[in-house]
C-alpha cells in the first residue's frame, strides 16, 4: 500500500524532540483499514518513506486519532527541509 501526500513539517518538543509531517485524514482512513494487520504494538506501523531523493525505514506514530511521519535529522539536512515547509511524502506499507 502506497500513500502520497503533502504536509507541513512541524516540531514536537517533548522529552525527546522530533520533527513530523502529519498524514492527511483521508490517508489515515486508508491506513486504519490495514492497521491491525501491520502494527507491531502501540499502534506503530512500519513503513518505508521517501521525501525527495531520500528513502528510509521508520514507523508511523499514532497521534490524536491519526498518524504522523517522523522526519529524521539527516533527511531534513539532505533535503533542505525547514519548519513549516510543505513536504511531499510517499509512505509504503508492506502488507
Amino acid at each position: 500500500m502506497d500513500l502520497a501526500f503533502v504536509g507541513k513539517l512541524w516540531h514536537w518538543r517533548g522529552p525527546a524532540p522530533y520533527h513530523f509531517v502529519s498524514v492527511p485524514e483521508d490517508g489515515c482512513e486508508e491506513i486504519a483499514v490495514v492497521a491491525q494487520a501491520v502494527t507491531y504494538g502501540w499502534g506503530m506501523i512500519p513503513v518505508v518513506v521517501t521525501v525527495g531523493g531520500t528513502t528510509w525505514s521508520t514507523s508511523l506514530w499514532p497521534k490524536d486519532g491519526g498518524y504522523v511521519v517522523p522526519v529524521k535529522a539527516f533527511v531534513r539536512r539532505d533535503e533542505g527541509l525547514e519548519l513549516g515547509m510543505p513536504v511531499e511524502v510517499t509512505v509504503s506499507i508492506d502488507l
